[in-house]
């Protein structure tokens, strides 16, 4: 389990390599877009036409990459109210395998319907109003954050077993710490 977690650490490091300076960069455009249409708008009486359409482009994708590194580093919202009423760690291991699980199928359901969403949108070529962008750049980012979901999930799913299975090693994981 060791080694599979290891080889999932190194394509996490990649990927987090890759998705971080994406995410900033995004950042950095969505701000200076929608403060430049504010600016355009209110002070030199010009609305941009389009811009909303960029900011929307770059939203999406902002918001699921973001949840694809909440994802990573193991801080997107959960109810984990188990360590409070238990203090027994072999249930509390049994309930984090339990929750993987769940979250595991809703993010398979979750790819199998942006992968439907992202080819029909491939397949109606329709485009937004002003701009004319192919929707699927949107629709994309849905499907790419699921299979990352996935890819993450699966790595919290071998990393709860382990725990598990060999609760001496439960301090050694292979979930990134946060910062």
């Amino acid at each position: 389990m060791n080694k599979l977690l290891g080889i999932m650490a190194a394509i996490d490091r990649v990927l987090a390599f890759i998705i971080k300076p994406i995410v900033v960069l995004i950042s950095l455009a969505v701000a200076f877009m929608l403060a430049y249409g504010i600016f355009s708008r209110s002070v030199l009486q010009v609305p941009v036409f389009g811009l909303e359409e960029l900011v929307l482009l770059g939203a999406m994708w902002l918001y699921m990459l973001g949840a694809a590194l909440a994802s990573r580093e193991r801080s997107h919202l959960s109810a984990d109210f188990i360590q409070v009423i238990c203090k027994n760690q072999a249930v509390i291991r049994v309930m984090h395998m339990v929750a993987t699980i769940i979250s595991l199928f809703m993010a398979c359901m979750f790819a199998t319907w942006s992968y439907d969403l992202l080819e029909w949108g491939i397949s109606r070529g329709q485009t937004s109003t002003v701009l004319k962008l192919p929707w699927y750049l949107s629709q994309s980012s849905l499907f790419l954050a699921s299979l990352l979901f996935i890819f993450y999930l699966i790595r919290d799913f071998i990393s709860d077993l382990r725990d598990f299975c060999y609760p001496e090693q439960a301090k050694t994981t292979a979930v990134p710490e946060q910062h």
